[in-house]
């Protein structure tokens, strides 16, 4: 969709111009879009009918640049997509989460200190979207709502870093990964260096050969 809409509003428009505005919007940041596969993809959507190749031309020695504009078939496409991700909600992939339902797996001091640097990050990322929403380079070269996502970008990272600090205390002090009643992981117990952690699994052992 992001490739459809910015043809569609800078048409006709070559892949290279297409390319810097989204660099320039740091869609590769929050968008399924890798810079190195745009040309790629504006390739596949004119083979899909929903761009048109409008002209190649090339200037001395650079490379030859082929322009592009949206198809009839292409303007459905995108007024499709639009609506549907504005009326639904679908929660993005974030790998961190498929890492996190590994928790016992990492030893908990690295666990802490994973969660410390997150947080580091998070913040360092805030100050750096912060830094564009406030420069002159946004008020005067970008649409007004190119601000307001970055806004909800720094929203999101900003509710994130307590949640990371919360965690990771929770972590370094203790807290069980597992309920009692739940049996541990293979040798995932996480919980053997809490208190009375480390002979669960014993205890059950013995429980069982006593019945």
């Amino acid at each position: 969709m992001m490739i459809l809409g910015l043809v569609k509003w800078m048409q006709p428009v070559h892949g290279y111009d297409v390319r810097r505005e989204l660099l320039s919007w740091e869609a590769d940041q929050w968008a399924n879009v890798a810079p190195g596969s745009i040309y790629h993809a504006l390739k596949k959507l004119a083979e899909e009918g929903l761009l048109a190749e409008v002209e190649t031309h090339q200037v001395g020695t650079r490379p030859a640049r082929t322009t592009y504009r949206i198809t009839a078939k292409g303007e459905v496409e995108f007024e499709e997509l639009l609506r549907k991700y504005w009326w639904e909600l679908d929660q993005p992939t974030d790998p961190f989460l498929a890492a996190m339902g590994f928790l016992p797996a990492l030893p908990r001091d690295e666990a802490v200190e994973a969660l410390k640097n997150r947080a580091r990050m998070l913040r360092a990322s805030v100050e750096r979207l912060r830094a564009a929403i406030a420069s002159e380079w946004m008020h005067t070269s970008k649409p007004t709502h190119v601000a307001w996502m970055l806004e909800r970008s720094v929203a999101l990272m900003e509710a994130e870093i307590p949640w990371c600090e919360r965690v990771a205390e929770l972590v370094a002090s203790g807290v069980p990964y597992l309920p009692d009643t739940m049996v541990p992981w293979n040798d995932w117990d996480a919980d053997a260096d809490r208190p009375g952690g480390a002979d669960r699994s014993g205890s059950a052992d013995r429980a069982a050969d006593t019945n």
